[in-house]
């Protein structure tokens, strides 16, 4: 890759540097010249100040001295102080910390620098401070153009023009708001005086909509008669029903809440061209030539090799001489492996869709893939997929990039320290550079606590929890199965929704909605897609057992028409872990490299995984066939930069909240038998109505139950009447208030 984008880069970052070290010593020595250019005017009468005896006052040195003097003293005085503040912005451009549009900024700062000046002197002119630095507040400049000013308007027209240029700034602005308002009423006005001839559609009036306005037919030519003088009488054609509505449709638009919003640039990625390096020739060579010696030992003829570098291994195209077998072929994998001496070396017997064979040999020197080099290639930034995840480079250093949609799920697997961490960030990263937030969701599960914290930012942008989460990452175990069985419940509703809405997936229920042909009054809204990622799944199913593979498990059969997609990644591929109703149900895997040939079957089938090189090189069975690729890099600082550039844009009031789980165990009516209740029924009904207020999270942290028992005994306090339905994430409210009536009440039952 060429160098010279990585100089340039450098370069920039320098001399922005050098820039704001330059505004703060201008600052510096501004202040400075405040308070000491009287004691310091001595030294501005030497012929040569650079080379005076006498020490200068200001913190600038002597230096400082002439040059704070020339802003402030002879130029625009106090506005001079604009001068080092734009040094910084400038500094700030150069070294990309921030988008900053520097030609506005320049000439911005040039003109309130010089219009300052001269309102200052105008203003301080008729005050003792008309001599301060010699010239006044204005400096010389500005008591010039100020004194030019009022021998040709006048000290009142002088004034009535600086304070008309001064308010020019705001009020375009303030123009563009009043009209903005006027024209909303406008407006409301015709949506409620609309026309018989007009289709009302059943939407709500608080979301934002947008106008399309077609083109009307010029069926109407005007019509003019010469010399008479007299308007013509009116005519006008009523036009039908479907004529009327197809000239203006109303469309709602996700993004109106955070229209906005900014994705992510690729500048806050790195290139890593150090870290990049192509296969020698004489490598190639090298390796050709020991395949071919070791084929012609064991009497294999072939007619040709065409070696293909990728960034981590070469792949050797083999055309066997025609009579020879390909069994023969495989059956020298070790042998092969043997005389090239190289790891990672892998057998493709046939490759699929030609009619060679091929050897993967990893190179003596692998390359990295940065995540930059595969976000800004066309085939990422041209996508049309609803969920495109960027997975790296194959053996051809071809990007390969999939559709989690559809997938539609994922499994990640390999041994400790292979890049599954890393795998996860790339796909984070593919989804955050190209999804709006109305569009996506992203629940994030930790249980290292330590893998996916960086996202934590985004919880106001694309984390979904449940309404009483402490955190916008779950590292809790427990938590992680109310929130699985949250999303089953949102799934549910979904379902729901398509059925009453004639759908059968979230594409067309959406494009529905946007088309106002759903009514939010009746509980229709927009859904955004729900990507569930697990960093450490081993954990979970060690801790919770099937109290997570159930609902996992039922996300996964059923998730892919609601926009519920799950990404799983373990560092332990054992057989208790990647069950065979999870492997059923995640059809998609990704392998690392891993220590056995059992774990790598139990992963994706075949023994292949643990032939690996590491360090991101994976298998992906997305189909029938399996791709070598090697994962796109990404560090933890360019997350980091990525998660504050999105962090510091305007967001949501909060996470998108997910049902409360609760609801979901009311499944079956209490009758008032005491054998149907819990023990600690009374117990707990005494508790809410001395507490005030009623709610699931109480009665587990008073009783130290499991949030399913919790939540049951809720319930069977609504039934008996003791509180009153849920409220979302407010307590329950209290039915009864009074100890005394409780006890009856508990007597009775």
């Amino acid at each position: 890759m060429d160098k010279k984008p990585k100089r340039r880069e450098n370069i920039r970052i320098i001399a922005g540097w050098l820039v704001l070290a330059l505004g703060i010593y201008l600052l510096i020595t501004f202040v400075s010249y405040l308070f000491t250019w009287t004691v310091d005017q001595s030294l501005l009468s030497r012929d040569n100040i650079l080379i005076s005896e006498i020490d200068a006052a200001n913190k600038g040195g002597l230096i400082g001295v002439r040059w704070s003097h020339l802003f402030i003293g002879k130029l625009f005085g106090i506005s001079a102080f604009i001068i080092p503040l734009f040094l910084i912005g400038f500094s700030i451009f150069l070294m990309r910390i921030r988008q900053v549009k520097i030609v506005p900024l320049f000439f911005v700062t040039a003109f309130a620098c010089i219009i300052l000046s001269i309102t200052l002197g105008y203003i301080f002119s008729f005050t003792s401070l008309q001599y301060v630095f010699g010239s006044g507040v204005g400096g010389t400049y500005g008591y010039r153009v100020n004194e030019w000013l009022i021998s040709m308007l006048g000290i009142v027209g002088t004034g009535l023009l600086l304070f008309f240029v001064l308010t020019a700034f705001p009020l375009p602005f303030i123009v563009h708001r009043i009209r903005k308002r006027k024209q909303k009423q406008t407006q409301d006005l015709q949506q409620e005086d609309e026309s018989p001839t007009k289709t009302e559609v059943p939407v709500s009036k608080d979301l934002p909509v947008q106008e399309i306005d077609l083109e009307s037919s010029p069926r109407v030519p005007a019509i003019t008669v010469a010399g008479t003088g007299k308007a013509e009488p009116a005519f006008e054609i009523e036009l039908t029903e479907e004529e009327s509505t197809s000239g203006k449709m109303l469309f709602y638009d996700p993004k109106q809440d955070l229209s906005r919003y900014k994705k992510p640039s690729l500048e806050l990625l790195e290139y890593y061209e150090d870290r990049i390096t192509e296969v020698p020739q004489e490598e190639l060579e090298r390796n050709n030539q020991k395949i071919v010696e070791c084929l012609r030992t064991f009497d294999i003829q072939i007619e040709k090799i065409v070696a293909t570098p990728g960034p981590t291994v070469t792949l050797y195209k083999i055309v066997l001489s025609p009579g020879i077998r390909i069994s023969q072929f495989t059956r020298l994998e070790d042998d092969i492996m043997l005389s090239l001496a190289a790891r990672g070396m892998r057998v493709i017997a046939p490759i699929p869709g030609t009619n060679m064979v091929g050897i993967e040999v990893a190179n003596d020197k692998p390359s990295l893939v940065p995540m930059r080099s595969v976000l800004e290639t066309k085939k990422y930034k041209e996508s049309r997929e609803d969920l495109p995840i960027v997975l790296g480079k194959s053996i051809s250093n071809e990007v390969v990039m999939l559709d989690l949609a559809r997938l539609p799920h994922l499994l990640v697997a390999g041994a400790t320290g292979q890049g599954k961490s890393v795998a996860l960030n790339a796909i984070l990263a593919s989804l955050l550079y190209k999804m709006h937030p109305a569009y996506l969701k992203l629940v994030l599960v930790d249980p290292k606590r330590v893998e996916l914290n960086l996202y934590s930012k985004l919880d106001k942008h694309f984390l979904a929890q449940l309404p009483d989460a402490e955190s916008p990452i779950i590292i809790d175990t427990k938590k992680v199965v109310y929130t699985l069985n949250s999303l089953c419940l949102e799934m549910d509703e979904r379902l729901d929704l398509y059925n009453r809405a004639g759908v059968r997936n979230i594409k067309e229920y959406n494009k529905k909605f946007k088309e106002r042909k759903l009514n939010p009054n009746k509980g229709h809204r927009f859904m955004p897609f729900i990507v569930v990622i697990i960093d450490e799944f081993a954990d979970l199913i060690m801790t919770a057992g099937r109290d997570v593979e159930g609902p996992l498990t039922r996300l996964a059969q059923m998730g892919r028409a609601t926009g519920i997609h799950l990404v799983i990644a373990t560092q332990r591929p054992t057989t208790n872990i990647i069950t065979g109703t999870i492997k059923a149900n995640f059809p998609a895997r990704i392998a690392f490299r891993v220590a056995s040939k059992i774990d790598s079957r139990t992963i994706i089938d075949v023994s292949e995984a643990n032939q690996l090189v590491g360090r991101g090189d994976m298998l992906i069975s997305a189909g029938s066939d399996l791709l070598r690729v090697q994962c796109a890099f990404i560090d933890t600082p360019e997350v980091e930069r990525m998660v504050e550039f999105i962090a510091a844009q305007q967001g949501y009031p909060g996470p998108f909240e997910l049902p409360e789980y609760a609801e979901s165990e009311r499944k079956e009516t209490f009758s008032a038998g005491e054998d149907r209740r819990d023990e600690l029924f009374e117990e707990a009904a005494r508790l809410v109505v001395q507490n005030g207020e009623g709610s699931t999270s109480m009665l587990q942290r008073r009783f130290r139950l499991g949030y399913n028992r919790a939540g049951r005994i809720m319930d069977q306090l609504e039934e008996a009447g003791i509180v009153g339905p849920p409220r979302g994430s407010s307590p329950r409210e209290l039915l009864i208030s009074n100890v005394d009536v409780l006890e009856d009440l508990l007597k009775t039952l």
